[in-house]
Parts: C-alpha cells; sequence; structure tokens
C-alpha cells in the first residue's frame, strides 16, 4: 500500500511540475535551451520544504536526461545543464550547484556541494585577453554509485563508486572506488572495507 502511495504522490508532482517543464521549452525556443533550463532551475530552487523536493524532482524529471524521480534535492540548489543524469534514491542537500554530472545511484551530496563541468572550465594563460573571452572546456563529471561528499566540497573530477570526500575537500583529480578523500587538493587519506 505503501508503494502504491509514493508512486501516486510522485505522479501528482510530476503532474504539477508539467506546467514549468513547458515553461521551460516555450523559453528555450527564445534564448537557448541551457538558458532555459537554467533559469527555471533557479526558480524552482526557491520553493521550500518537502512540498519543494518533490516539486523538484518531478521538474527534473522531465527536464534532464535522466532522472529517477526518487531523488531528493533540497532548497537553494540548481542545475546549470539539462544534460545531467541522476540516478536513484539521490539526496542533494541545499545550496548545492550541479554543473555537467553524472550522479549514481544512492549518493549523497551535503549542503554546499559544488559539482563543476570539470577543471578547465576557462582558460587564463594570455594576460592580453579577458579570461571571460578565452573559453573553456566543459567536461561530464561522473559520481559513482554509493559516495558521500560532505558538506562545501567542491568536485571537478570523477568520484569512483562507493567514495567519501570529506567537507570542504576540494577534488582536482579521480577518485579511485571506494577511497575516502580530504583536503585541498584532495588526497586519499583511507579506504572503505
Amino acid at each position: 500500500m505503501r508503494g502504491v502511495l509514493k508512486q501516486a504522490v510522485r505522479f501528482l508532482f510530476l503532474s504539477a511540475a508539467l506546467p514549468f517543464y513547458l515553461l521551460m521549452r516555450i523559453l528555450a525556443a527564445v534564448s537557448g535551451e541551457k538558458k532555459a533550463f537554467q533559469g527555471v532551475s533557479q526558480f524552482m530552487a526557491l520553493v521550500p520544504g518537502g512540498f519543494g523536493c518533490h516539486l523538484r524532482a518531478g521538474y527534473y524529471r522531465l527536464a534532464m536526461r535522466d532522472c529517477s524521480g526518487n531523488c531528493r534535492i533540497e532548497f537553494l540548489t540548481t542545475f546549470v545543464t539539462p544534460d545531467t543524469a541522476l540516478g536513484e534514491s539521490i539526496y542533494i542537500g541545499s545550496h548545492c550547484t550541479i554543473g555537467h554530472a553524472e550522479i549514481g545511484d544512492d549518493c549523497l551530496l551535503g549542503s554546499g556541494v559544488h559539482v563543476m563541468s570539470g577543471r578547465g572550465q576557462h582558460r587564463f594563460a594570455d594576460p592580453e585577453t579577458p579570461i571571460r573571452l578565452q573559453g573553456g572546456e566543459r567536461v561530464t563529471v561522473t559520481i559513482g554509485r554509493d559516495c558521500w561528499l560532505g558538506n562545501g566540497a567542491l568536485v571537478m573530477a570523477d568520484v569512483g563508486e562507493g567514495s567519501v570526500v570529506a567537507a570542504g575537500s576540494v577534488v582536482v583529480d579521480p577518485v579511485e572506488p571506494f577511497s575516502i578523500v580530504g583536503g585541498n587538493p584532495a588526497k586519499v587519506i583511507g579506504r572503505r572495507g
């Protein structure tokens, strides 16, 4: 009975999110898909409480490349691109920003976590050209299944399955599966299991 009720609630919030998805599609025709997605993502981030978490799950299920719908995305969390993929049973805390990313099943992201689109988003080698004009390269960062990223972590590289990233860490190099990393830049400080 409880499973049926959960499915009904998900369907209800998926239906409630449909007008926001349609608005995003209309805005995409004017300003482009990425800008439209970002704008509606920022608006959706402002809806508080459990209602907001359910509404965001419904919206991202429609708007993202892949989103299970049974994720929990807290207040003030935004996404940069609809090309994001979220697995099953994910928790993303408040005040997070997620760039180009694939996040595996059963992951936990604490508050204030930023998953950036790689470490080469901005070029700055030429002092004669403003940094904003030098471009950069965005890559998809993969967070393996069953990972925990502590509050305030900055992630610019892949994190292997079953890993833990300590709060406040800055991940600039790939993290091997089942590693515990911490610091700036993040280094292996232990192993799980």
